[in-house]
């Protein structure tokens, strides 16, 4: 089989098990179980937490016992059995438990598949640079299609959803002994506990621009974790409103959100052009405006004359998501030493899903369940996006203030950024 096929059918099962339930949960944990918010903004803290320490741990394991294809398949079999109990659970404290650990072994897969994509496409002399986007695109698309098959078969409120994430978790799995071989590459090498935990890259912080920027990557990375958590429950919550019951973006809300994950991939194509123009700090104003715009047309749309805002909402969030997360990727690469660039590339991500995803998910749930209930336990969405927009424009303020970064075309790191 074409191992670029191989490499797209990876990518597409490993985001499509993510997109069965992701955005979908939050209308199973407040309709079907009538959860509180504090206790929902718990579950999704625990992207946060297992990405703390687990793909760090999986990276270790990978570079000295164990090939990264039967690592990566082990743990999406143990994920399926972890989302195969789900349904059963009916605690919301022990719910948290058993997505813990969902997490534990899911979210060092995404890292994995990076690590067995390159090793495949080098074996097979592909080029990296040109050949793996184009791939690792049909991991959004699986996401988008898995949104849209739970809401088509009317599952965003259903415990099936799980079922649908453990099958194809488990499919993914299995298919994953077939993967060409990822043999450790790091056996006999004597590197220290802090290298191999990537700890050497915080002596970046001892910059104050870079010190600055995983800040705000961190306060960014909790923008992004409000807008999964809530994005579709805030749709659900019209079906009680007789006037919007029956619209479109009520019956699919997740299809309307699945705009979000199309116009991240549309978004990709124009990040060259942007930081070549603009340079690295005004894109990140871009994203950073794009979160505002993003929280602020969610608190004034609606299913029906509204419809419009939503909709521009989801085109906004591809800006806000790619103009962050892949410029911050390529400013992290170009400013951190050769030495350290992966570490560093690990700190990024565990600022932005870590520490930034554990505090947004907490801290959000608290904040609602004390200040956005209504009466009858509804919640105050009008005040909830335009609390989370007021948010992302002091982050946006703060920035723009405190982070010192000139765009120079004529700089060789700022030329990097921009090609």
């Amino acid at each position: 089989m074409n191992i670029k096929f191989r490499l797209i059918l990876m990518n597409f099962f490993q985001f499509f098990v993510w997109g069965s339930w992701l955005l979908t949960i939050g209308a199973y944990w407040f309709q079907t179980k009538q959860w509180t918010g504090t206790e929902f903004g718990a579950i999704f803290s625990t992207m946060g937490i297992s990405s703390l320490f687990m793909p760090a741990i999986a990276g270790i394991i990978a570079d000295r016992w164990i090939n990264a294809e039967k690592l990566y398949g082990s743990f999406h079999i143990l994920a399926a059995i972890v989302l195969f109990l789900i349904p059963s659970v009916n605690n919301p404290s022990v719910m948290f438990w058993v997505m813990l650990i969902n997490m534990i072994f899911y979210m060092p897969t995404i890292a994995l598949s990076i690590t067995v994509s390159y090793s495949a496409m080098k074996n097979a002399n592909m080029d990296i640079v040109k050949e793996y986007p184009p791939i690792r695109v049909w991991g959004t698309i699986g996401f988008i299609t898995a949104l849209w098959i739970i809401s088509l078969t009317h599952l965003e409120t259903s415990a099936a959803q799980f079922y649908v994430a453990s099958f194809s978790s488990l499919l993914l799995g299995l298919y994953s002994f077939t993967l060409p071989k990822c043999p450790p590459l790091g056996k006999g090498h004597k590197n220290s506990m802090v290298d191999a935990l990537g700890l050497n890259a915080f002596k970046l912080f001892k910059n104050l621009k870079m010190a600055l920027f995983f800040i705000f990557a961190m306060l960014l990375g909790a923008s992004l974790q409000l807008t999964n958590a809530y994005g579709d429950t805030f749709l659900h919550d019209f079906a009680a409103i007789p006037a919007f019951k029956d619209l479109l973006a009520v019956k699919y809300p997740a299809i309307i959100m699945s705009i979000s994950q199309i116009s991240e991939t549309l978004f990709i194509l124009t990040i060259p052009f942007f930081l070549r123009k603009f340079g690295i700090k005004k894109v990140m104003l871009l994203s950073m405006i794009a979160w505002i715009l993003r929280f602020g047309l969610f608190g004034y749309g609606n299913p029906a004359d509204g419809l419009w805002m939503i909709i521009l909402s989801c085109i906004i969030y591809g800006m806000a998501f790619d103009f962050f997360n892949i410029s911050g990727s390529l400013f992290v690469e170009t400013q951190s030493d050769p030495s350290m660039r992966a570490s560093a590339q690990g700190l990024f991500m565990m600022m932005t899903n870590g520490f930034g995803a554990f505090l947004g998910s907490r801290l959000s749930g608290i904040i609602i369940d004390k200040y956005f209930l209504l009466e009858g336990g509804k919640f105050d969405w009008k005040g909830i996006w335009l609390a989370f927009a007021a948010y992302s424009l002091a982050v946006a303020v703060l920035f723009a203030i405190l982070f010192k970064h000139k765009h120079d075309p004529s700089s060789m790191k700022d030329k990097n950024l921009a090609h």
